[in-house]
């Protein structure tokens, strides 16, 4: 992988350097973030010139977590607590997450800090040999080749189904950082699996595959998020997704008792798009009173979805 223009040995080193700065303190808690975070690594991540801090915090948590995914269990642990990322290994210095992850592993603290080393190396080697924008547009060891989703506004928690069939791009595939919709994604979000893992609370939900999926092969699996309010919703439901995405299939059910709102689709819009009113195309709600919406080939970072406003 070239970073910036650099040889792929010169982004290695330069990972393995500020990944071992960034484990120092609290990791990705840290403050300061920006300055915490170098030049390779935001490369890696995808981290801009534009991003707050907490985005920077997830773009490095989703990244590493993602990579920590194929790699054997105890270093996998060895790296979220390294750098904070577990929550339950949110301590404030790298030592006491080292102690953390000794006792969890039942292993010495000097075992441990190898591990850390070891992992942060296989990181660095992951992370530099699969460029982020490859030619056959893969990027993170995985793919999304199926999303359905409904959403469901008649009754009093509305609520988001969604049946997912990923496809690993690599052995090894064992954990999935979960990308709630906008505006659900928020601390106070209640997810569920309905079947297909077991969900790990992190900086983002992260769902842990029951084994390892090897390269070509797919994966289902089912969430269920729930807002912790009836008007959580708000007006909107987008899709940003991190991956790339073939299909995302959609469908709202709005309150049937009431006069049907006015809606617009949201196809590849820039994320702040969402939610502006001069965005987005009309489409019509049936007389059941739902919408259903097919998008193909969905962009990384780019906005997929629907927006509705009372009628008046």
């Amino acid at each position: 992988m070239e970073i910036d223009g650099g040889e792929p040995m010169n982004a290695y080193v330069d990972l393995v350097r500020e990944l071992k700065s960034l484990r120092k303190g609290r990791g990705v808690l840290a403050g300061r973030i920006a300055e915490r975070v170098g030049p390779t690594l935001r490369a890696t991540c995808g981290v801009t010139e534009a991003d707050a801090p907490g985005a920077i915090r997830r773009k490095v948590a989703d990244r590493l977590t993602e990579l920590a995914g194929q790699l054997p269990a105890d270093l996998r642990l060895a790296t979220l607590a390294a750098f904070a990322i577990d929550d339950e290994a949110r301590l404030p210095l790298y030592q006491d997450r080292v102690y953390w992850a000794a006792v969890r592993m039942d292993r010495d603290p000097r075992t441990v800090r190898r591990r850390v080393d070891e992992a942060i190396s296989h990181l660095a080697e992951l992370a530099a040999d699969v460029p982020r924008d490859r030619p056959d547009g893969r990027t993170g060891g995985w793919r999304t080749t199926e999303l359905h989703a409904v959403l469901t506004l008649d009754r009093p928690h509305p609520e988001v189904i969604e049946r997912h069939r990923v496809l690993a791009d690599r052995d090894g595939l064992g954990e999935l950082v979960l990308t709630p919709p906008l505006p659900l994604d928020r601390p106070d979000l209640d997810v569920r699996v309905l079947y297909g893992g077991t969900l790990v609370r992190r900086t983002t939900p992260t769902l842990v595959l029951p084994t390892p999926v090897l390269g070509g092969h797919s994966h289902d699996f089912a969430i269920r998020f729930r807002p912790p309010t009836a008007d959580a919703t708000r007006s909107y439901l987008v899709y940003v997704p991190r991956h790339p995405v073939d299909l995302l299939d959609l469908r709202v059910r709005f309150d049937g008792t009431t006069a049907q709102p006015r809606v617009w689709a949201l196809h590849g819009a820039y994320p702040h798009d969402g939610v502006d009113p001069t965005h987005g195309h009309r489409h019509p709600v049936d007389q059941a009173g739902e919408i259903h919406l097919r998008f193909r080939d969905l962009t990384p970072g780019l906005a997929y979805g629907v927006r509705w406003e009372a009628p008046g």
